[in-house]
């Protein structure tokens, strides 16, 4: 079963590589998604770049960091555990006394045991996390004039780099799917390895199918990578992706949920709707409102591009959220398994909807085609009306069953004029 197989290489290889945004570990990480699949293109994008309000940042690298105290025991060590480093830290190299460590110091009360993840991308920074109870620990146990010595071997180069990744499985048609999730967190396994894990899964399914739209999977860096994938492509996305799916947090066996597209109404919104019915699923719904992952960026104003956020425990709402517990004992291979399901069956309907779209701007010359009365006194004709209903609603947004509906003409007949017009290469599909 593939997906075993890359729930093994995520647990054993790529949970323990320190990832962020920019930096070894996320080049790693895609090297190794492409020893998978050879043919995953990895682009770089150099630091400095624009993109829309952005700019893409210095690449970050990390060696080694840790904290020693009065006698010279190393009480908080980065090798031991990434996440004890807050990611994207600027260099140090000094001694400090208790006040300033502590300000420095990062916990979570909510799980006194767990070691929280903290970033701090494009503002510069230092600071360490602990559990809570360890910090406690450190507030007992030393004195207000203690010193400790604090190093972070980080480097942040302005002539560096971002990288991402691309599999294409070409379709029989230009209209295509978009399947997008990230690879910049450090050590969390169902935020966010196990996008990654169902990703591979569903790149090993549908390469043995043929399939009838081409189908995009992208491996990014959360925000920064949908904002300059979004940047490098947007005339084309908006011309042919069809629908598509944002995987993030799929991998724990609790619930089912998502998040609808801004308007709820797309045909991914639908397909995925569908595949919950299918397989007697009933998830909790998300308000867009509450978003945070990089559906934010694919719906956001003009740019508006019809994808769908899965997810089984969402993110921000699961206990293990953002900590050390978020482990491979969360995040299980029946937890993944489900996700993995919801999504194949949601890309399968996507992949079966006919999505007609007009190939002209305004109204093509129809009367040439004899396909629209000469005289004004025959404008009334109902076939032709149903025509032109059926290339109003053909604007790629739309499938045979939803233009049915729209133009109030049963799918039988609905589907003759599709035909219809297709052999007369009026809409493209």
């Amino acid at each position: 079963m593939s997906l075993k197989r890359y729930y093994n290489l995520a647990k054993n290889i790529l949970f323990p590589i320190c990832r962020s945004i920019t930096g070894e570990g996320i080049k790693k990480t895609l090297e190794i998604i492409k020893t998978q699949f050879p043919k995953l293109e990895i682009y770089r994008v150099k630091s400095g770049t624009k993109v829309f309000d952005w700019r893409v940042p210095s690449e970050w690298n990390i060696k080694n960091a840790y904290i020693l105290d009065k006698k010279n025991k190393k009480i908080i060590d980065f090798k031991k555990n990434n996440l004890h480093l807050v990611n994207y830290s600027i260099p140090v190299k000094k001694k400090i006394k208790k006040k300033l460590l502590l300000k420095h110091l990062h916990d979570y009360k909510r799980i006194p045991e767990a070691i929280p993840y903290i970033t701090s991308y494009y503002k510069k920074y230092w600071g360490f996390c602990c559990s809570h109870n360890q910090k406690n620990q450190i507030k007992k146990y030393y004195g207000e004039e203690d010193k400790f010595k604090v190093v972070i071997n980080s480097s942040l180069k302005k002539n560096g780099n971002l990288s991402y990744g691309e599999f294409l499985i070409h379709g029989k048609s230009k209209q295509e799917i978009l399947i997008s999730t990230y690879i910049c967190h450090p050590s969390m396994a169902n935020n966010e390895l196990s996008g990654p894990i169902v990703s591979m899964a569903l790149i090993k399914f549908f390469l043995k199918k043929k399939n009838n739209k081409t189908i995009r999977f992208l491996f990014i860096p959360e925000t920064i990578g949908s904002i300059i994938f979004i940047n490098k492509n947007l005339n084309y996305l908006k011309e042919n992706i069809i629908g598509g799916y944002n995987l993030s947090c799929i991998g724990d066996n609790r619930m089912h949920s998502c998040m609808l597209s801004k308007y709820g109404n797309t045909l991914s919104d639908q397909s995925l709707m569908e595949a919950y019915k299918i397989l007697n699923i009933r998830p909790k719904i998300y308000s867009f409102l509450n978003r945070g992952s990089d559906e934010r960026q694919y719906c956001s104003p003009g740019v508006d591009l019809p994808i769908t956020s899965i997810f089984r425990s969402k993110y921000g709402e699961y206990p293990e959220y953002h900590t050390s517990m978020d482990n491979f004992n969360l995040v299980n291979l029946k937890g993944l398994n489900g996700g993995y399901i919801v999504a194949k069956k949601a890309i399968e309907i996507l992949l079966k909807k006919i999505v007609p779209k007009s190939k002209f701007l305004c109204e093509p010359n129809m009367g040439k085609r004899s396909l629209y009365p000469t005289l004004s006194e025959n404008l009334t004709k109902k076939y032709t009306k149903d025509i032109m209903n059926f290339l109003t609603y053909s604007d790629g947004k739309n499938d045979i069953s939803n233009i049915s509906s729209f133009i109030k003409l049963d799918k039988k007949k609905t589907i003759q004029i599709f035909y219809k017009l297709k052999n007369l290469n009026l809409i493209s599909y």
